[in-house]
């Protein structure tokens, strides 16, 4: 499985050393802060001090829950299609079904756009 596997970025060649002198609560809340961006502490100081967006761990963890809630829904609604086909009018009016698989398809929609937020920082 590709996906399981971390790849790794290509090296950088190594250039010259910045001394930046902090306390030692000062550095291991720079190492938290690396460790939740999924960096290095070098890697995260460089990338503040270049003004790059960092993204959280975290976040990527939230759009990949968010990826299985957004498949739910759809194989929820899916089932929920092939009842009304099949079954139609049994247990519930068709018409309360197609309004709950309208509801799913929106739910969708505001899941992907959630998603795109985090990804993207679109709003």
């Amino acid at each position: 499985m590709a996906g399981s596997i971390k790849e790794k970025a290509p090296a950088r060649r190594r250039g010259k050393p910045i001394e930046v002198w902090v306390t030692d609560e000062e550095k291991a809340a720079i190492t938290e802060r690396a460790a939740e961006a999924g960096m290095s502490r070098s890697g995260y100081l460089r990338a503040l001090g270049l003004n790059t967006p960092i993204r959280s761990v975290v976040d990527l963890t939230a759009v990949a829950d968010l990826a299985k809630v957004n498949g739910d829904l759809g194989r929820v609604a899916g089932l929920l299609k092939l009842w009304l086909a099949e079954k139609s009018g049994q247990g519930a009016e068709p018409v309360d079904v197609e309004k709950m698989m309208v509801n799913f398809r929106v739910l969708q929609a505001q899941v992907r756009g959630l998603m795109s937020r985090i990804v993207y920082g679109r709003k």
